[in-house]
Protein backbone atom coordinates (compact mmCIF):
# COMPACT_ATOMS: atom_id res chain seq x y z
CA UNK A 1 0.00 0.00 0.00
CA UNK A 2 2.84 2.39 0.86
CA UNK A 3 4.68 1.60 -2.40
CA UNK A 4 1.50 2.08 -4.41
CA UNK A 5 0.72 5.40 -2.71
CA UNK A 6 4.31 6.56 -3.25
CA UNK A 7 4.17 5.57 -6.92
CA UNK A 8 0.90 7.45 -7.39
CA UNK A 9 2.43 10.53 -5.76
CA UNK A 10 5.55 10.29 -7.94
CA UNK A 11 3.41 9.90 -11.07
CA UNK A 12 1.38 12.97 -10.16
CA UNK A 13 4.45 15.09 -9.32
CA UNK A 14 6.35 14.00 -12.43
CA UNK A 15 3.25 14.66 -14.52
CA UNK A 16 3.10 18.26 -13.27
CA UNK A 17 6.83 18.79 -13.94
CA UNK A 18 6.48 17.21 -17.38
CA UNK A 19 3.58 19.50 -18.25
CA UNK A 20 5.49 22.61 -17.11
CA UNK A 21 8.59 21.66 -19.13
CA UNK A 22 6.46 20.93 -22.19
CA UNK A 23 4.58 24.24 -21.97
CA UNK A 24 7.83 26.20 -21.63
CA UNK A 25 9.33 24.39 -24.62
CA UNK A 26 6.20 25.04 -26.68
CA UNK A 27 6.52 28.75 -25.95
CA UNK A 28 10.20 29.24 -26.63
CA UNK A 29 12.00 25.97 -27.32
CA UNK A 30 13.06 24.18 -30.51
CA UNK A 31 10.71 22.35 -32.89
CA UNK A 32 9.16 24.81 -35.34
CA UNK A 33 7.92 28.37 -35.00
CA UNK A 34 6.19 29.59 -31.84
CA UNK A 35 2.92 29.98 -33.76
CA UNK A 36 3.06 26.33 -34.89
CA UNK A 37 3.96 25.08 -31.43
CA UNK A 38 1.15 26.99 -29.73
CA UNK A 39 -1.58 26.32 -32.33
CA UNK A 40 -4.60 24.35 -31.12
CA UNK A 41 -4.69 20.79 -32.51
CA UNK A 42 -6.78 19.99 -35.55
CA UNK A 43 -9.91 17.81 -35.22
CA UNK A 44 -7.96 14.98 -36.91
CA UNK A 45 -5.14 15.17 -34.35
CA UNK A 46 -7.63 15.15 -31.47
CA UNK A 47 -9.48 12.21 -33.02
CA UNK A 48 -6.27 10.19 -33.39
CA UNK A 49 -5.51 10.79 -29.72
CA UNK A 50 -9.01 9.80 -28.64
CA UNK A 51 -9.22 6.62 -30.70
CA UNK A 52 -5.71 5.33 -30.02
CA UNK A 53 -5.79 5.95 -26.26
CA UNK A 54 -9.32 4.56 -25.95
CA UNK A 55 -8.23 1.24 -27.43
CA UNK A 56 -4.89 1.39 -25.64
CA UNK A 57 -6.76 1.32 -22.32
CA UNK A 58 -8.72 -1.72 -23.52
CA UNK A 59 -5.56 -3.61 -24.45
CA UNK A 60 -4.72 -2.95 -28.11
CA UNK A 61 -1.83 -0.54 -27.54
CA UNK A 62 -1.32 2.96 -28.91
CA UNK A 63 2.10 3.17 -30.59
CA UNK A 64 1.37 0.94 -33.57
CA UNK A 65 -2.05 2.50 -34.21
CA UNK A 66 -0.78 6.07 -33.78
CA UNK A 67 2.20 5.49 -36.07
CA UNK A 68 -0.09 4.00 -38.69
CA UNK A 69 -2.51 6.94 -38.49
CA UNK A 70 0.28 9.52 -38.61
CA UNK A 71 1.92 7.81 -41.56
CA UNK A 72 -1.16 7.06 -43.68
CA UNK A 73 -2.77 10.45 -43.05
CA UNK A 74 0.54 12.35 -43.35
CA UNK A 75 0.05 14.11 -40.01
CA UNK A 76 3.66 14.10 -38.76
CA UNK A 77 7.03 13.77 -40.57
CA UNK A 78 8.62 10.36 -40.09
CA UNK A 79 11.54 11.70 -38.06
CA UNK A 80 9.15 13.29 -35.53
CA UNK A 81 6.70 10.42 -35.11
CA UNK A 82 8.40 8.76 -32.14
CA UNK A 83 8.92 11.97 -30.17
CA UNK A 84 5.36 13.09 -30.85
CA UNK A 85 3.97 9.76 -29.62
CA UNK A 86 6.20 9.55 -26.55
CA UNK A 87 5.32 13.09 -25.44
CA UNK A 88 1.69 13.14 -26.58
CA UNK A 89 0.67 9.81 -25.06
CA UNK A 90 2.56 10.34 -21.77
CA UNK A 91 -0.18 12.04 -19.75
CA UNK A 92 -3.01 9.78 -21.00
CA UNK A 93 -0.89 6.80 -19.89
CA UNK A 94 -0.45 8.47 -16.50
CA UNK A 95 -4.25 8.45 -16.21
CA UNK A 96 -4.28 4.77 -17.21
CA UNK A 97 -1.67 4.04 -14.55
CA UNK A 98 -3.79 5.70 -11.86
CA UNK A 99 -6.82 3.60 -12.86
CA UNK A 100 -4.99 0.25 -12.90
CA UNK A 101 -2.94 0.92 -9.78
CA UNK A 102 -6.13 1.51 -7.85
CA UNK A 103 -8.12 -1.38 -9.35
CA UNK A 104 -5.60 -4.24 -9.79
CA UNK A 105 -3.48 -5.87 -7.06
CA UNK A 106 0.22 -6.58 -7.71
CA UNK A 107 3.31 -7.23 -5.59
CA UNK A 108 4.63 -3.75 -4.69
CA UNK A 109 8.29 -4.87 -4.77
CA UNK A 110 7.91 -6.31 -8.26
CA UNK A 111 6.01 -3.23 -9.38
CA UNK A 112 8.56 -0.72 -8.05
CA UNK A 113 11.65 -2.56 -9.29
CA UNK A 114 10.28 -3.04 -12.80
CA UNK A 115 9.28 0.61 -13.03
CA UNK A 116 12.78 1.74 -11.98
CA UNK A 117 14.63 -0.34 -14.59
CA UNK A 118 12.20 0.65 -17.34
CA UNK A 119 12.90 4.33 -16.58
CA UNK A 120 16.64 3.69 -16.88
CA UNK A 121 16.12 1.96 -20.21
CA UNK A 122 13.91 4.73 -21.54
CA UNK A 123 16.42 7.44 -20.58
CA UNK A 124 19.16 5.60 -22.46
CA UNK A 125 16.93 4.87 -25.46
CA UNK A 126 15.61 8.41 -25.72
CA UNK A 127 19.13 9.83 -25.78
CA UNK A 128 19.86 7.69 -28.83
CA UNK A 129 16.50 8.10 -30.58
CA UNK A 130 16.45 11.89 -30.29
CA UNK A 131 19.62 12.09 -32.41
CA UNK A 132 18.87 9.47 -35.07
CA UNK A 133 18.53 10.52 -38.74
CA UNK A 134 15.26 10.06 -40.60
CA UNK A 135 16.20 6.78 -42.28
CA UNK A 136 17.19 5.16 -38.97
CA UNK A 137 13.87 6.32 -37.49
CA UNK A 138 12.01 4.83 -40.45
CA UNK A 139 13.78 1.50 -40.00
CA UNK A 140 13.15 1.54 -36.24
CA UNK A 141 9.47 2.38 -36.52
CA UNK A 142 8.96 0.01 -39.43
CA UNK A 143 10.55 -2.83 -37.46
CA UNK A 144 8.46 -1.93 -34.42
CA UNK A 145 5.25 -1.97 -36.44
CA UNK A 146 6.13 -5.31 -38.01
CA UNK A 147 6.86 -6.73 -34.55
CA UNK A 148 3.57 -5.38 -33.19
CA UNK A 149 1.65 -6.87 -36.12
CA UNK A 150 3.37 -10.23 -35.52
CA UNK A 151 2.41 -10.30 -31.84
CA UNK A 152 -1.16 -9.21 -32.66
CA UNK A 153 -1.40 -12.03 -35.19
CA UNK A 154 -0.17 -14.57 -32.63
CA UNK A 155 -2.75 -13.28 -30.17
CA UNK A 156 -5.55 -13.56 -32.70
CA UNK A 157 -4.51 -17.14 -33.55
CA UNK A 158 -4.42 -18.08 -29.86
CA UNK A 159 -0.70 -18.87 -30.02
CA UNK A 160 0.39 -16.75 -27.06
CA UNK A 161 0.85 -18.26 -23.59
CA UNK A 162 -2.32 -18.04 -21.45
CA UNK A 163 -0.51 -16.88 -18.33
CA UNK A 164 -0.75 -18.05 -14.75
CA UNK A 165 -2.35 -16.87 -11.53
CA UNK A 166 0.65 -15.46 -9.62
CA UNK A 167 0.68 -11.84 -8.49
CA UNK A 168 4.41 -11.86 -7.75
CA UNK A 169 7.67 -13.32 -9.12
CA UNK A 170 10.40 -15.48 -7.63
CA UNK A 171 13.88 -13.86 -7.38
CA UNK A 172 15.07 -15.66 -10.54
CA UNK A 173 11.99 -14.73 -12.55
CA UNK A 174 12.14 -11.17 -11.26
CA UNK A 175 15.76 -10.89 -12.46
CA UNK A 176 14.70 -12.03 -15.93
CA UNK A 177 11.82 -9.56 -15.93
CA UNK A 178 14.13 -6.71 -14.86
CA UNK A 179 16.55 -7.34 -17.73
CA UNK A 180 13.77 -7.58 -20.30
CA UNK A 181 11.96 -4.53 -18.95
CA UNK A 182 15.16 -2.47 -19.23
CA UNK A 183 15.43 -3.45 -22.89
CA UNK A 184 11.75 -2.73 -23.53
CA UNK A 185 12.20 0.72 -21.98
CA UNK A 186 14.97 1.49 -24.46
CA UNK A 187 13.02 0.07 -27.42
CA UNK A 188 9.96 2.12 -26.52
CA UNK A 189 11.92 5.26 -27.35
CA UNK A 190 12.50 3.87 -30.85
CA UNK A 191 8.77 3.52 -31.44
CA UNK A 192 8.51 -0.16 -30.51
CA UNK A 193 5.58 -0.54 -28.10
CA UNK A 194 6.00 -2.53 -24.90
CA UNK A 195 2.44 -3.77 -24.41
CA UNK A 196 2.51 -7.10 -26.31
CA UNK A 197 6.08 -8.07 -25.30
CA UNK A 198 5.28 -7.30 -21.65
CA UNK A 199 2.15 -9.44 -21.68
CA UNK A 200 4.06 -12.32 -23.23
CA UNK A 201 6.90 -11.95 -20.71
CA UNK A 202 4.67 -11.95 -17.65
CA UNK A 203 2.55 -14.80 -19.00
CA UNK A 204 5.64 -16.94 -19.63
CA UNK A 205 6.79 -16.17 -16.08
CA UNK A 206 3.49 -17.46 -14.70
CA UNK A 207 1.90 -14.15 -13.68
CA UNK A 208 -1.77 -13.38 -13.95
CA UNK A 209 -2.03 -11.24 -17.13
CA UNK A 210 -4.22 -8.78 -15.22
CA UNK A 211 -1.28 -8.06 -12.91
CA UNK A 212 0.69 -6.94 -15.95
CA UNK A 213 -1.56 -3.93 -16.50
CA UNK A 214 -0.53 -1.78 -13.51
CA UNK A 215 3.13 -2.68 -14.21
CA UNK A 216 2.85 -1.83 -17.92
CA UNK A 217 0.90 1.39 -17.41
CA UNK A 218 3.09 2.63 -14.55
CA UNK A 219 6.27 1.76 -16.44
CA UNK A 220 4.88 3.25 -19.64
CA UNK A 221 3.89 6.51 -17.95
CA UNK A 222 7.27 6.94 -16.28
CA UNK A 223 9.20 5.92 -19.40
CA UNK A 224 7.31 8.29 -21.66
CA UNK A 225 7.66 11.27 -19.35
CA UNK A 226 11.37 10.66 -18.66
CA UNK A 227 12.12 9.94 -22.32
CA UNK A 228 9.83 12.77 -23.36
CA UNK A 229 12.08 15.31 -21.64
CA UNK A 230 14.86 14.42 -24.06
CA UNK A 231 12.64 14.63 -27.15
CA UNK A 232 11.30 18.00 -25.96
CA UNK A 233 14.83 19.31 -25.38
CA UNK A 234 15.92 18.15 -28.84
CA UNK A 235 12.79 19.52 -30.52
CA UNK A 236 12.16 16.14 -32.20
CA UNK A 237 8.36 16.29 -32.05
CA UNK A 238 5.34 18.01 -33.54
CA UNK A 239 3.99 19.94 -30.54
CA UNK A 240 0.57 20.54 -32.09
CA UNK A 241 0.01 16.86 -32.90
CA UNK A 242 1.33 15.82 -29.48
CA UNK A 243 -1.14 18.14 -27.76
CA UNK A 244 -3.85 16.57 -29.91
CA UNK A 245 -2.91 13.12 -28.60
CA UNK A 246 -3.03 14.40 -25.01
CA UNK A 247 -6.26 16.39 -25.18
CA UNK A 248 -8.03 13.73 -27.21
CA UNK A 249 -6.54 10.86 -25.24
CA UNK A 250 -7.25 11.73 -21.59
CA UNK A 251 -11.06 11.84 -21.88
CA UNK A 252 -10.97 8.66 -23.98
CA UNK A 253 -8.92 6.88 -21.30
CA UNK A 254 -11.44 7.85 -18.62
CA UNK A 255 -14.34 6.62 -20.76
CA UNK A 256 -12.61 3.32 -21.60
CA UNK A 257 -11.23 2.64 -18.12
CA UNK A 258 -14.14 3.75 -15.96
CA UNK A 259 -17.24 3.34 -18.15
CA UNK A 260 -16.76 0.96 -21.08
CA UNK A 261 -14.10 -1.36 -19.51
CA UNK A 262 -14.40 -4.02 -22.24
CA UNK A 263 -15.56 -4.46 -25.84
CA UNK A 264 -15.70 -7.29 -28.40
CA UNK A 265 -12.43 -6.35 -30.10
CA UNK A 266 -11.73 -9.45 -32.22
CA UNK A 267 -12.67 -7.97 -35.62
CA UNK A 268 -10.97 -4.67 -34.82
CA UNK A 269 -7.73 -6.47 -33.92
CA UNK A 270 -7.72 -8.25 -37.29
CA UNK A 271 -8.15 -4.89 -39.00
CA UNK A 272 -5.30 -3.43 -36.94
CA UNK A 273 -3.03 -6.34 -37.96
CA UNK A 274 -3.65 -5.64 -41.66
CA UNK A 275 -3.28 -1.86 -41.46
CA UNK A 276 -0.20 -1.95 -39.23
CA UNK A 277 1.48 -4.49 -41.52
CA UNK A 278 0.85 -2.20 -44.50
CA UNK A 279 2.25 0.82 -42.64
CA UNK A 280 5.36 -1.16 -41.63
CA UNK A 281 5.96 -2.16 -45.25
CA UNK A 282 5.61 1.44 -46.43
CA UNK A 283 8.03 2.77 -43.80
CA UNK A 284 10.65 0.16 -44.59
CA UNK A 285 10.20 0.86 -48.30
CA UNK A 286 10.76 4.58 -47.63
CA UNK A 287 13.93 3.74 -45.71
CA UNK A 288 15.22 1.78 -48.70
CA UNK A 289 14.42 4.66 -51.06
CA UNK A 290 16.01 7.20 -48.68
CA UNK A 291 19.19 5.15 -48.63
CA UNK A 292 20.17 6.91 -51.83
CA UNK A 293 19.37 10.35 -50.35
CA UNK A 294 22.33 11.96 -48.50
CA UNK A 295 19.97 14.13 -46.39
CA UNK A 296 18.35 11.03 -44.88
CA UNK A 297 21.61 9.69 -43.50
Amino acid sequence: MIVRAALLAILALLGVVFLIVWIRAARSGPGGSAAERLSFPTPLQLAIGAVTDFFDTLGIGSFATTTTAFRLLKVVPDEKIVGTMVVGHALPVVVQAFIFLVVVEVDPTVLASLVVVSIAGSWLGAGVAAKLPRRAIQIGIGTGLATAAFFMLLSQLGALPPGGVALTLTPVKLTIALVVNFVLGALLMLGIGNYAPSLILFSLLGMDPRAAFPIMMSSGAMMQMVGGFRFIKAGRLDHRAAVGLTLGGIPAVLIAGLIVKSLPLNVLRWLVVVVVTYAAAMLLRSAIVDRRTPAAR
